[in-house]
């Protein structure tokens, strides 16, 4: 009989055939097998959730990394610590805010050598293009590692991805469309934008209408049609645009969407105007808005708005990526929802937006990037949590994660064990 390095067996296994019994065997990082749950397999450890399920690993699009204040090698620790206690198991950095912001080869180096010694989870980069990114730039960047590109319309990057007017836009598509790669766009068009009228989030909900987002993704739209770039707005939340999104790949254009638990999970009525947890670039909308965006997420389609990133900012924005999967699962299951919806918008969806072929799926050759996810536990959120989410009661706990068939239980970050043995850097010649 073949012998694993690891067995894990659930009663309730998320593949993309289903969710059942299932054991599921690894060596050397990756699924072997996927069988009935009670295949006689040897392994050189074994697990028993029981009825605790088994989910691929998290892909988080579009993560800032680093707090104001924090070297590069502790925002790598401390964030992908973070991300790995709440089943995230790749985190696809974003290029701003950072420092150094990731739009040149020198500045990804820099990330790169903090990144490889300090990170609990795959990390994959994305190059910041900005007005004087030129195509030599671009392709350095896309030579020196990353998995594709990012930019923005207003100041979704601020301050170090300043605007694209439609001429650099489509210059810089025309470039990525050559190389293969997608364009992550923050799609809020600068033009429709206006100066709070105060610092609460009333006066920013004010100032960022939703029209930015539909003129902007007009912009979007139309360069990806002349260009045949893929292009993937992030995030999106005004749902009244989601008609413009299936009308657009109706006609062949490849543009896709993610957007975010707090948008779907937080009505504007309810956000404390003088909290800065809830604060984010566009800002949290109505829950009529709320409403109409899961209708987009639920269309069917599923490669419209088909996929969800926790929207990652700490100490500027929203701070709750270890929330995704319970606050996620706490409004998921309010709708009569399965585990197989959150896992393909947590896992797959993320992973084929970026080509990560490998990742967001329990499946023989995937890598071992593991979920223990108790969907009957409830948890309160602490008070003193920096999310949005603190104090709220919800559904769903993450009970371990594995990074290529290596677990990290929760309790194991507080212990201080060392991340070098789990994570790895997600580079073109390692995918």
């Amino acid at each position: 009989m073949r012998r694993f390095d690891l067995v894990i067996r659930s009663r309730l296994v998320v593949t993309p055939e289903g969710a059942g019994p299932a054991s599921v065997a690894v060596s050397r990082g990756r699924i072997r097998a996927v069988c009935d749950y009670d295949t006689p397999l040897a392994a050189g450890r074994e697990t028993d959730l029981g009825h605790v399920a088994l989910l691929p690993g998290c892909v988080d699009v579009d993560v800032a990394v680093q707090a104001p204040g924090d070297s590069v090698a502790e925002a790598y620790a401390r964030t992908t610590r973070t991300a790995a206690e709440g089943g995230v198991t790749t985190v696809v950095v974003a290029p701003a805010p950072a420092r150094p912001a990731i739009t040149t080869a020198d500045a990804l180096a820099t990330h790169v050598r903090a990144a490889a010694g300090n990170s609990w989870t795959h990390v994959a980069f994305l190059g910041g293009v900005t007005p004087r990114s030129t195509p030599a730039d671009l392709a350095d960047l896309r030579a020196a590692g990353v998995t594709g590109f990012a930019c923005s319309l207003s100041d979704g990057g601020a301050p170090d991805l300043a605007p694209l007017d439609d001429v650099r836009l489509r210059k810089a598509m025309a470039g990525l469309a050559a190389m293969g790669v997608p364009l992550v766009v923050h799609a809020e068009d600068a033009g429709e934008l206006s100066k709070p009228s105060g610092s609460g989030n009333s006066a920013l909900l004010a100032a960022r209408p939703s029209r930015a987002e539909r003129r902007g993704l007009e912009r979007v739209i139309a360069a990806a049609r002349v260009t045949g770039a893929r292009v993937h707005v992030a995030p999106f939340v005004a749902a009244e645009c989601a008609a413009m999104l299936a009308a657009a790949r109706s006609i062949g254009v490849a543009v896709s969407a993610q957007t975010s638990p707090h948008y779907l999970c937080l009505p504007a009525e309810q956000v404390p105007d003088d909290d800065p947890a809830y604060r984010c670039r566009p800002p949290i909308r109505s829950d009529a808005n709320r409403g109409a965006l899961w209708s987009a997420l639920l269309d069917g389609s599923g490669d419209i708005v088909g996929a969800i990133g926790s929207g990652h900012r700490p100490g500027t924005g929203i701070d709750a990526i270890r929330w995704t999967l319970p606050a996620m699962w706490t409004a998921a299951r309010r709708r009569g929802l399965d585990l197989s919806a959150l896992a393909r918008w947590t896992a797959a969806g993320p992973s084929v937006t970026l080509g990560l072929s490998a990742k967001g799926r329990i499946a023989v050759g995937a890598d071992a990037d593991l979920v223990a996810f108790d969907p009957w536990s409830i948890q309160g959120v602490p008070h003193a949590d920096p999310s949005p989410y603190a104090g709220r009661t919800l559904h769903g706990r993450v009970e371990a994660t594995w990074v290529r068939g290596r677990v990290l239980p929760r309790e194991a970050a507080r212990r201080n064990l060392s991340p070098a043995r789990h994570g790895g850097l997600l580079l073109p010649a390692a995918r």
